[in-house]
């Protein structure tokens, strides 16, 4: 075979069925492609009547209507916008994946906003052959002297075009649908698809069923002039009423009543809340719009409305939920529009992991209609999207604890996981968020870590009242006045040098006798339980320099006796000496405890020496064997103040342990 060089051809043969098939994944998102055809056709015809190209029909308002009719197995689209010419059909329809908004936009740049186009009027046309054998096209444009045209094609490479009997202007499409797609002009799901794509477009969208039985009841007054009535109903008469009650009744006679067809039903808000300005939108909107959209009747524990122009176009409403945690899934939802046009449920993409328990929406005309995940993840926009919807956050939660601080400490234990998380993630949010993160204490206060850090001493009054002088008289506390530059400067130096110890508990059960002790000695902490505390303080302990955590039973001895008054030690020392002679019972030899190759001999009766027979594998065994050793010490020496100190906190301990 001789060598041969060429190019590869794509024609409409093979190309064409590939388009049907894989335009999109979604099969129903047709349902948005020909909807927002109609939308733009409507958007376009108010603009060139805006520019004086174009006048309007009086009382004209646009719309779309969505026809199903199950018995004939069609489904149909039909706008009054500003239609077709038959150049314009070659064009847009014949000539696969041209844009008929992108021609708009270019002819009008100058005197038109892009941003107020939705759709592209080409690929979106042929997601109609993803589940229809054929599809109709009847459209009159709104240009003088135009000719209705009619456009059909059978789901091949072939079509037909010919001259229409269309009177009105606007567009009419009509979708044959295979046998695989009946559902799809079911009223229910149609109302289904509708609602979920198309519930916020900026054009009103009817949905209604042909040749339908159904009737509703109206008041004469509320006559619509397409309203196709069917039976006139009039008002029961009443008996005749006298006196006083003739003249009440004479006013209060129901008015005259129509039985028509059904009207079709409007599907969409085109005015969501999102596009109001905060300032415009009453609590009780924010928390409708979060039932409706959500379906979730739990009130949200607050909401965020996002409104930003410069230097990207963003509008929309993130909300918080109320979670349980052990039941229920903390995955959020956020829905992304493109002016209005729905375009995703649940995108991740453009929200930081950290807020992902979120639920709200988002719409934003910068990012494209047929956006795909992969895209926007690579997308260094989409990363600048993220960032200000952090910022807004970190800015609501600062301006909540500053402004409301008793509404922050309520919602506090349901964020601080995701918050705490933030700032794991996120260095800039961390820096925010520094000051507003709140610590629970003992006594269940909601501190900030500069109210944690500032909290003095619960004995300070008790030592200036203990103040005594060096013959050991006491003395009244002392003002003092302002110190020259020098004594302060070396005091703050002195300060800044000093770390600052933040006490902790991780378990207030297991705990609670260290708690206990910590409060008897008016000492505070702060309560830390979730496994995300650990790597949450490390964390502050790096970016808060002298500042440090400590678990409350980690080195609790050293705490108690910086926090110990003169009068308080001194207790303690006598009650040292007390449990000493306690345990020195007979039959305890403690003598040769402590030397090199010498022996502790211990009396088998002695209640601390049962314990730790029974419970060798205890949590309390190393901490009795600590007592059993300096009791043996004491035998011959007094214990350092330091060992003391921890001798006589163990006692209590051990003490409290064996009275259980």
């Amino acid at each position: 075979m001789a060598a041969k060089n060429g190019s590869l051809s794509i024609n409409s043969e093979n190309i064409f069925p590939i388009i049907k098939k894989w335009l999109y994944s979604d099969h129903d998102i047709f349902y948005r492609e020909l909807i927002s055809n109609g939308c733009d056709a409507v958007t376009k015809l108010k603009k060139l009547d805006m520019m004086g190209e174009y006048a309007l029909p009086e009382g004209y308002k646009g719309r779309v209507d969505v026809i199903v009719d199950p018995e004939k197995k069609t489904l149909t689209f039909k706008d009054n916008g500003l239609g077709m010419t038959d150049d314009e059909v070659e064009e847009y329809i014949n000539q696969i994946a041209f844009s008929g908004a992108t021609d708009f936009i270019e002819k009008y740049k100058d005197k038109s906003n892009s941003d107020q186009i939705i759709g592209h009027f080409g690929l979106g046309f042929y997601s109609a052959f993803m589940v229809a054998d054929e599809v109709h096209i009847d459209t009159l444009s709104y240009k003088d002297g135009a000719k209705a045209v009619h456009w059909e094609c059978d789901g091949g490479t072939e079509f037909s075009m010919e001259d229409g009997d269309k009177t009105d202007v606007g567009t009419t499409i009509t979708l044959f649908l295979n046998e695989d797609c009946l559902e799809f002009c079911n009223e229910y799901k149609a109302r289904e698809v509708v609602k979920k794509y198309c519930s916020f477009m900026p054009t009103e969208i009817y949905l209604s069923k042909a040749n339908t039985k159904e009737t509703q009841i109206i008041k004469e007054e509320e006559k619509l002039p397409d309203d196709e009535v069917l039976e006139e109903i009039e008002p029961e008469k009443k008996e005749a009423a006298e006196g006083e009650n003739a003249e009440a009744a004479e006013g209060t006679e129901e008015p005259k009543k129509l039985k028509i067809r059904k009207r079709p039903e409007l599907i969409n808000e085109t005015q969501p809340l999102w596009t109001k300005h905060p300032n415009e939108c009453t609590k009780e909107e924010y928390l409708d719009f979060y039932r409706k959209v959500f379906q979730d009747y739990k009130e949200p524990l607050f909401w965020i409305h996002l409104n930003m122009d410069y230097p990207f176009n963003l509008k929309g409403i993130l909300y918080f939920p109320k979670i349980n945690m052990e039941y229920e899934s903390i995955e959020g939802t956020i829905k992304l529009y493109n002016n209005q046009v729905f375009i995703a449920d649940n995108i991740k993409e453009v929200i930081p992991e950290f807020l992902l328990l979120l639920k709200g929406v988002i719409d934003c005309p910068d990012l494209p209609l047929n956006v795909s995940r992969s895209a926007l993840q690579n997308d260094g926009f989409v990363k600048k999207i993220a960032e200000y919807i952090t910022k807004k956050v970190a800015d609501k939660l600062a301006g909540m604890c500053k402004t409301d601080k008793e509404e922050y400490d309520k919602y506090w234990d349901d964020i601080s996981p995701f918050i705490k998380f933030g700032c794991l993630k996120d260095d800039k949010f961390c820096e925010k968020m520094n000051d507003y993160i709140l610590f629970k204490n003992l006594d269940g206060k909601y501190l900030t870590l500069p109210e944690c850090l500032e909290i003095k001493p619960q004995d300070e009054e008790e030592n200036k009242e203990n103040a005594v002088d060096e013959n050991g008289n006491k003395v009244e506390a002392e003002v003092v006045g302002d110190k020259s530059e020098d004594e302060a400067s070396g005091e703050n130096a002195g300060e800044e040098k000093k770390e600052k110890i933040i006490y902790y508990v991780t378990d207030e059960q297991q705990q609670s006798q260290y708690i206990n002790m910590f409060k008897a000695a008016k000492m505070d902490a702060v309560i830390l339980t979730h496994n995300i505390d650990q790597p949450f303080i490390s964390q502050l302990e790096q970016k808060n320099e002298g500042i440090k955590f400590q678990r409350i039973d980690a080195d609790v001895t050293d705490a108690l006796k910086s926090k110990t008054s003169k009068k308080a030690e001194k207790e303690m020392e006598e009650q040292a000496e007390s449990i000493s002679k306690l345990y020195s019972m007979p039959g305890m030899d403690m003598s040769a405890f402590g030397g090199e190759g010498e022996t502790l001999i211990l009396n088998a009766s002695h209640p601390l020496v049962q314990y730790i027979t029974e419970h060798q594998d205890g949590e309390n065994a190393e901490m009795i064997c600590e007592q059993l050793y300096d009791l043996a010490k004491l035998q011959h020496a007094p214990l350092s103040a330091d060992a003391m100190t921890k001798f006589v906190a163990r006692s209590n301990d051990i003490m409290m342990l064996l009275t259980k």
